[in-house]
């Protein structure tokens, strides 16, 4: 029983280690990729959100997103798992194409990061005044050339796929830089300072409370 209890101790603190790092929104069922999921479903449009994986994994997502329009008109319970799939589907193959490890969607009201938030609100507004307060008065320059590239190329057609990557990688490259990745992450490519920086971080706490537990129980059997 005491070794039991000393498992789950671990296990919560694993849990909450793990809990105080704020996601990308683009893992959430809050964030862009979800969203742009949900306007291709309904208007039964696949080039919603072709643009938010590479070219080499088009086909998946198309034939991902042909099995759920067939499937999910059968019953509300094979619509909802339909839904979640396609969402599961894109999430991952986006996230592959980032070179970032995939762990799942996310559910609505996951924390985010306020800079994120304040740039998505920026993009909405059309003016950075939202980040003002958040970014240092001499990153501006860089964060309003990066913002008015997104911006030039926001008004996309839809079933423009090329015209909506090019979109998608200024909206990366801003976000990025908001954020403070100053040195950028390129869309579908793995660079220093990106989501990756965080792996060490949490290797380093699994590592720490790992030694944790095996020294109570050596020092329990002892």
């Amino acid at each position: 029983m005491k070794t039991k209890s000393i498992h789950s101790f671990a296990f919560i603190l694993l849990l909450m280690f793990s809990c105080n790092f704020i996601y990308a929104h683009c893992d959430t069922k809050d964030g862009p990729v979800v969203a742009d999921a949900r306007k291709a479903i309904e208007q039964n449009n696949v080039n919603y959100v072709l643009k938010w994986v590479q070219p080499v994994n088009e086909n998946e997502i198309k034939e991902a997103f042909d099995l759920i329009m067939k499937v999910r008109v059968l019953s509300p319970e094979a619509k909802e798992l339909s839904d979640n799939y396609f969402f599961e589907t894109l999430v991952r193959v986006h996230r592959s194409g980032e070179g970032v490890p995939y762990t799942g969607v996310k559910p609505s009201g996951t924390p985010i990061d306020e800079k994120i938030l304040a740039a998505d609100k920026s993009i909405a507004l059309g003016n950075l005044s939202p980040l003002n307060d958040l970014i240092s008065k001499e990153k501006l320059p860089e964060l309003k050339k990066r913002f008015n590239k997104v911006m030039s190329l926001k008004n996309f057609d839809v079933n423009n796929v090329q015209a909506g990557r090019e979109y998608i990688e200024a909206y990366v490259q801003f976000f990025h830089f908001a954020e403070g990745e100053e040195e950028g992450h390129d869309h579908g490519n793995i660079k220093e300072g990106g989501h990756l920086g965080h792996i060490p971080w949490i290797l380093s706490g699994i590592f720490f409370f790992t030694s944790v537990l095996f020294g109570i129980l050596y020092y329990r059997k002892r």
